[in-house]
């Protein structure tokens, strides 16, 4: 799902900086929201496997929607700092640091939202790498993604974006101590599954619709021989080029 939702919304990015205006902004926006979601679903699934024997944990819906809106805002002013009409180094690195940010608030606010008889700790210089395992990494699918001359590239920004997702989040659950606040042992729960389910299915309907839109509107040609000459590169303009004057 990280994969996914990274490879939709940084092939969204490399779209927007073929294109102006309402459009631009349009495939930002999406990008987005595909990579918001792609954070949310895995952190979701990823929560799962996660089971304490002495307490049920459940999740608060609101809080963890919460971090999925965190997720695709910040991640959009990422994305749109990089779109900007001059994209330049300070802004791929400016753009990164927030997208990895956008990553690491998602998953701790999305762990805020448990639910049960105990309390959460976490080791801060394990917190602390794996936010900059999230920073490093998505600055670095920022820069593939923008550079990139091939489908090969552009899956290339994929995985890495995938890997600072995942990264990030074993990392912060590396970091993680739960303390029970009940001597009770062995009491169990609800399944993961029927209790993340439900939360899981729309923000899952969402990626497929945005795959959707991406096939529909695929890249033209004029765009990709844009691509292939280098407009819209670290350094260079996106955009209309003007007629050379006559006489």
């Amino acid at each position: 799902m990280a994969m996914l939702g990274s490879a939709l919304g940084l092939r969204c990015t490399v779209r927007g900086l073929t294109a102006v205006g309402r459009r631009r902004a349009g495939w930002l926006a999406l990008g987005a929201v595909a990579i918001g979601t792609g954070i949310f679903t895995m952190h979701f699934i990823g929560m799962m496997g996660f089971t304490s024997p002495a307490l049920p944990i459940g999740y608060d819906t609101t809080i963890s929607y919460a971090s999925l809106a965190l997720a695709i805002l910040v991640v959009g002013l990422g994305l749109f700092l990089v779109g900007r009409r001059h994209t330049s180094v300070p802004a791929l690195l400016t753009g990164g640091v927030v997208t990895g940010l956008g990553v690491a608030g998602m998953h701790y606010l999305g762990m805020a939202g448990m639910r049960m008889e105990g309390s959460l700790a976490y080791d801060p210089v394990i917190v602390a790498l794996s936010v900059v395992v999230a920073v490093v990494a998505a600055t670095a699918a920022l820069w593939f993604a923008v550079a990139a001359r091939s489908l090969g590239a552009a899956l290339g920004a994929g995985v890495i974006m995938a890997v600072a997702v995942n990264g990030m989040h074993y990392l912060g659950m590396g970091a993680l101590t739960l303390h029970a606040h009940t001597e009770a042992v062995g009491l169990g729960g609800r399944a993961p599954l029927e209790t993340l389910m439900p939360i899981l299915i729309g923000p899952i309907v969402l990626l497929i619709l945005v795959g959707f839109v991406v096939g529909l509107d695929p890249m033209t040609a004029d765009e990709l021989n844009t691509r292939s000459r280098g407009v819209g590169t670290p350094g260079r303009p996106v955009g209309r080029v003007a007629a050379p004057q006559r006489g």
